[in-house]
């Protein structure tokens, strides 16, 4: 059975939908059914917030250091659920942290605005920018937006720093030192954090 929460080194993780409007060629989904102790990732159907409660209840809040929205999918693909469960566990006395892990296209996806409806839910975004130009990005992620989506995904950034806390990119060392010193500097001129993930 797919799992809609599992844990994966100090964090908690939710996964609310298989649903992603890219195909990038270093996904981890590509790769295996599960991560952490989550033996298969892929839901049979998507889940609701009774779902999501029912699958939390079975995992004490206070053991992580931070609940992290991030599976097989990508999380704004379920932005209404996503909001819902944030409020759930503002609800909760031993919630940690709320971090959302994001592709960074969500105002594409659901046609609006994103980052305001994070204030006062999400403490931190972390953004895959994963390239350093837009045509490296679509060969790489191959966005179903196209060249459109490099740039929105710093536009949603940008919005992200008005509301949200902490923000920052992050890229996937497979790409190289040439290209991840170049999406360093990307992330500088716009005053974001670059985080560098292992590919896995």
């Amino acid at each position: 059975m797919a799992s809609i929460v599992y844990a994966y080194g100090e964090n908690l993780y939710i996964n609310l939908t298989n649903d992603c409007p890219c195909a990038c060629v270093f996904c981890v989904r590509q790769k295996g059914e599960g991560l952490g102790s989550a033996e298969s990732l892929w839901l049979e159907k998507e889940p609701t917030l009774a779902d999501v409660k029912q699958a939390l209840r079975g995992w004490n809040l206070a053991d992580f250091a931070q609940v992290v929205f991030c599976g097989y999918g990508e999380p704004t693909c379920a932005l209404s659920l996503l909001l819902r469960v944030c409020k759930y566990l503002r609800s909760l006395r031993a919630c940690p942290q709320i971090r959302l892990n994001t592709n960074g296209l969500s105002d594409l996806i659901n046609g609006k605005p994103a980052a305001p409806l994070f204030a006062g839910l999400v403490d931190s975004v972390s953004i895959s920018m994963n390239a350093p130009t837009a045509e490296e990005y679509v060969a790489l992620c191959k966005p179903q937006y196209g060249l459109e989506a490099f740039p929105a995904i710093f536009r949603f950034a940008a919005e992200c720093k008005r509301f949200v806390p902490r923000v920052r990119f992050t890229a996937v060392d497979v790409i190289g030192e040439e290209k991840l010193a170049l999406c360093r500097a990307l992330a500088e001129n716009v005053d974001i954090e670059l985080c560098i993930r292992k590919e896995q």
